[in-house]
């Protein structure tokens, strides 16, 4: 007989802010929460959120806490609780997922009182974060303003910083590598089908020894010594938690750790996936695996493999070692949707990644065979391996990328010819870089950061332009922070004290270690690095601008101008149209100058247009794909484009198409912020589009489709 109601906190509705003013001075310690739409741009909208909670608390008697259950989720509580309800305490409702069943549980069998250590975790995490965060960018700041007299936007973090640190030790690994040449000796045996195979010794690194070796085995017969084969079973691998989602949707999409955590957070809010924030790798039967498996049946791509599943006596997936105090491993609710063409691209991918993984777990172990041929060619040893898939088993539903190898079709015993001896030089290759995937991965084995704050961070080290590529790649900018804090501040780069930090942060989760104690300890350090950047301000700051300019240059640059030849087309702004245009450093002697698109990131890149010789530019709206554009206007590529699409429009305005969706309006030119193209004239009701392009290129994307 009671009326609930559920109101919304989207996110922290509270955001930590300086007590007061200090003026741009540092250190400070004196912070408090304050509402997040008073604190800075871009959260104005959370005012509304903010008064509608505290117009119904005013009205409420009892209130449940029903944020994820997490520390951010606890946290986001305790402030609406303490700010808005002028409350203590409030019931808890715990849930991995929101399908109606969850919910309809946890609100059945609610906790009586919330998480109190978890929020104090969350709280001290945020308080460490916003102190290591505002002192150190503040003293960066401080020093280029007493190097430069002047004004840049910089940032350090008890996170960032030594994140920054460990791309910038594998920058200079690669920097110092100092390639060595060495030679790969391979013998082609028989003719229809050739099996080739290496020496054993794999790589030479004296080339007299190889060549002589290669002397030695010319015109000579190969003789097989000896055939192994070994048969072995490939488990499944564990469900996936958010690090495990992030490196494996980046390595089969290309997708950054950010964006994946965006669009698992998307399919959590929509009820497809459960809560995407977990460590852990644990399956268990209590989410009922015969619903959900039953529920995927009804999903086009899922269907076979779900049934196969449920016709199985017992269903006990995979699971790893990993787990989480508050939730378990990420998987498909059994609330999937009615049809995929319902979802974007990318949150397709990423729900049928999740859905194939948690299939997978309860797939049978594929079979596989090794198959090891050891050979002699005038008493030099010779080697060829090769693996192949005997039964799939759980790998025919999850696709990995696991390729099967030639198997070498020899015979123990038999004698084969030796058609062709192949001698390759190459070198040494240099560590590899890190990618946004390995990134990640790493930072958890280190230690640094959660799962819910790792992307967030690293996207922060792009946006400053301390590192970039897909391969990441340390600025000259990143390479000198890391340098002058590894010098003169050693504290803020250091991976054990951010260590250290995070087990003392479980401490307060599990209850065992207060705040006060945490904070104290965390002053300290913080006085003693703004004693240290103090002593040397000037010093720090002039490394630093010099840095920042060479970094500045180097992204504003696009490529040499093939005009004029002396100079280089650069990114500029104009002040009088307050938009980006590209021109030659030698104008106005070279009159090269051309307009770049607006409303999106702009960067260079190596590449030039084919037709017009230009330096391409990468280009990137929010929210959109990206692209790399030739933005000369008298491209002859682009100018034979922009005729075929004029003679298309000019078709369409003298013969309108009737709208393929609708079926009732017709076809019609529109012009929008991103170009021309075709829209529905029954426009708001049907809302179909469709680009305007040339037969040329729809050619070629039918064939890559």
């Amino acid at each position: 007989g009671k009326k609930y109601l559920v109101g919304c906190a989207v996110g922290h509705l509270f955001a930590l802010q300086e007590a007061k003013k200090s003026g741009g001075s540092y250190p400070i310690f004196d912070i408090a929460w304050k509402p997040s739409y008073t604190v800075g741009k871009g959260s104005e909208f959370t005012k509304a959120y903010y008064d509608t909670l505290e117009m119904l608390a005013a009205q409420a008697t009892t209130f449940i806490n029903a944020c994820d259950y997490d520390t951010e989720g606890e946290l986001i509580f305790k402030n609406v609780l303490t700010f808005i309800c002028k409350r203590q305490n409030a019931k808890r409702m715990k849930f991995g997922t929101l399908t109606k069943e969850d919910l309809i549980k946890a609100f059945d069998e609610m906790a009586k009182r919330i998480d109190k250590p978890l929020a104090t975790a969350g709280e001290t995490r945020h308080f460490l974060d916003f102190l290591y965060g505002v002192n150190s960018s503040r003293a960066l700041m401080h020093s280029i303003k007493k190097a430069n007299k002047g004004y840049t936007v910089l940032s350090a973090g008890r996170v960032q910083s030594p994140t920054l640190a460990m791309l910038t030790k594998k920058e200079k690994e690669i920097r110092r590598f100092i390639p060595k040449d060495f030679w790969l000796l391979f013998a082609h045996l028989g003719s229809k089908p050739k099996v080739i195979v290496r020496h054993e010794k794999d790589r030479f690194f004296d080339e007299k020894q190889v060549k002589e070796i290669n002397r030695k085995c010319k015109n000579k017969k190969a003789l097989v010594t000896k055939v192994k084969k070994n048969e072995f079973n490939s488990h499944p691998p564990a469900p996936f938690n958010i690090t495990s989602l992030q490196t494996e949707s980046y390595r089969m999409f290309g997708f950054s750790p950010k964006r994946t955590l965006d669009i698992a957070q998307k399919l959590y809010v929509s009820a497809r996936t459960s809560y995407p924030r977990t460590a852990s790798e644990k399956l268990p039967q209590s989410i009922n695996y015969k619903k959900i498996l039953n529920a995927l049946t009804k999903v086009y791509d899922l269907k076979k493999s779900s049934q196969e599943i449920l016709l199985k006596q017992n269903l006990n997936p995979v699971e790893g070692k990993k787990t989480d105090p508050a939730h378990i491993a990420i998987y498909p609710t059994s609330s999937p949707p009615k049809n995929l063409s319902s979802m974007s691209l990318d949150e397709r991918k990423i729900y049928l990644l999740i859905a194939r993984r948690f299939l997978s777990c309860f797939g049978d172990p594929a079979k596989k065979e090794t198959v090891t041929a050891e050979v002699e060619i005038n008493k030099e040893k010779f080697r060829a391996k090769g693996t192949r898939t005997l039964f799939p088993g759980w790998l025919s539903i999850y696709r990995a990328s696991t390729k099967n190898e030639d198997i070498p079709n020899l015979e123990e015993g038999k004698v084969y010819n030796v058609s062709k001896l192949e001698l390759n030089h190459d070198q040494t290759k240099p560590p590899q870089r890190y990618t946004q995937g390995s990134i990640i991965t790493e930072m958890e084995k280190q230690g640094l950061g959660t799962r819910a704050t790792r992307s967030g961070i690293l996207q922060t080290l792009f946006d400053r332009n301390y590192v970039e590529g897909k391969s990441i790649e340390v600025s000259p900018l990143g390479m000198k922070i890391t340098g002058v804090l590894n010098k003169y501040v050693p504290e803020l780069v250091s991976e054990e004290l951010t260590r250290h930090f995070e087990k003392e942060l479980e401490k307060v989760q599990e209850g065992k270690k207060s705040q006060d104690t945490i904070l104290k300890e965390a002053k300290t350090i913080l006085n003693k690095i703004s004693s240290e950047f103090k002593e040397n301000e000037k010093r720090i700051g002039t490394v630093i601008i010099k840095a920042y300019h060479e970094t500045r240059d180097a992204a504003q640059t696009l490529g040499d101008c093939p005009k004029c030849g002396k100079g280089k087309i650069k990114i500029m702004y104009s002040k009088k149209t307050k938009a980006n245009f590209a021109a030659c450093s030698e104008h106005p002697e070279c009159k090269v100058i051309m307009n770049l698109p607006a409303g999106g990131l702009l960067k260079s890149t190596d590449k030039i247009c084919e037709s017009c010789k230009m330096p391409m530019v990468f280009f990137v709206r929010k929210g959109g794909r990206p692209n790399v554009l030739c933005f000369n206007p008298k491209c002859p590529k682009k100018r034979a484009k922009d005729r075929e699409i004029k003679k298309q429009i000019e078709q369409f305005e003298k013969k309108p198409v009737k709208c393929p969706e609708c079926k009732d309006g017709m076809l019609i030119v529109r012009k929008g912020m991103y170009g021309t193209f075709l829209g529905c004239s029954n426009f708001p009701k049907c809302r179909h589009t469709q680009k305007i392009e040339n037969g040329k290129d729809k050619k070629k994307k039918s064939k890559k489709k």
